[in-house]
């Protein structure tokens, strides 16, 4: 019986290291914050963070995966507008506004995150789970081949650069943002024939 409790010892520890950034990142903000801390935080030797996270880049990736649950379920199975059953010109503006202000409460995360790896962020779980979302709600008023490549386009209209950028630089709202996110959106999405 070994085996399944170090499974569970695994988790228990994955969940510690998590709570622990978690809390050090709330204090300090993820770009000051070190492994060694994070481990120390979290009660646990640095090699059982690196185990269970590769690297910083899968430590941050982890810690957006899970603040992303709840939003992740509302557009896997939950109702409309950001539910799989929602038309797709109500669907993916929603789900787009929905991400944006996600990534507005979640700015210095995300803005260490995008710079944080050396592999592609096109190649990370997270960024497949959201293009396939918004191709597959394409492809239903879009050609297919047109739908995988405006669905890259409409998520690099809410990468946390562009965002902060047009916070900080071009000092716009919040709301501006996102007012201009749907008018981009709308623009880009195939005439709606049904409306």
């Amino acid at each position: 019986m070994p085996e399944p409790r170090q499974r569970a010892d695994a988790v228990r520890s994955r969940e510690a290291v998590l709570d622990a950034a978690e809390a050090l990142f709330a204090r300090s903000g993820p770009a000051e914050v070190s492994m060694n801390a994070v481990a120390s935080a979290a009660g646990v030797g640095k090699g059982t963070v690196f185990r269970a996270f590769a690297d910083r880049a899968g430590l941050l990736q982890a810690l957006a995966e899970r603040r992303t649950a709840a939003l992740r379920r509302a557009v896997a199975e939950g109702p409309a507008p950001l539910g799989p059953d929602a038309p797709p010109h109500e669907r993916i503006p929603a789900v787009l506004d929905a991400l944006a202000r996600f990534k507005l409460d979640n700015l210095s995360l995300y803005l260490v995150l995008e710079e944080a790896g050396a592999a592609s962020p096109y190649r990370s779980p997270s960024y497949t789970w959201w293009h396939t979302t918004l191709r597959d709600s394409l492809a239903q008023c879009a050609d297919a081949g047109r739908a995988d490549f405006v669905a890259h386009a409409l998520l690099a209209a809410v990468r946390a650069d562009l965002i902060a950028h047009l916070l900080t630089v071009e000092g716009l709202s919040v709301d501006e943002i996102r007012d201009r996110l749907a008018v981009y959106v709308r623009s880009v999405l195939p005439r709606d024939t049904h409306a």
